[in-house]
């Protein structure tokens, strides 16, 4: 994973490690350790962070460079 990435999009944003944190309902110190590569993420959180950020989660994972999120299946269409 790119960890690089969930930092650089929180600092794009002007919020703290803490900030996230909240939004995730975890300890900043459990956060810390996602960016510095030290835990891996769990996918819940992924695909919370890729909602919260607006990408796709292939892109916080660095297997694509395009930003833009997939759009939302229709269930039961």
């Amino acid at each position: 994973m790119n960890i690089n990435r969930i930092k650089d999009l929180r600092e794009d944003r002007d919020l703290y490690q803490k900030d996230v944190a909240k939004f995730l309902h975890i300890k900043q110190q459990q956060y810390s350790e996602y960016e510095i590569g030290k835990r891996l993420i769990p996918i819940d959180y992924l695909s919370r962070l890729a909602d919260y950020y607006n990408v796709s989660i292939d892109y916080l994972l660095g297997k694509t460079d395009e930003r833009k999120p997939y759009p939302k299946s229709k269930v039961g269409s």
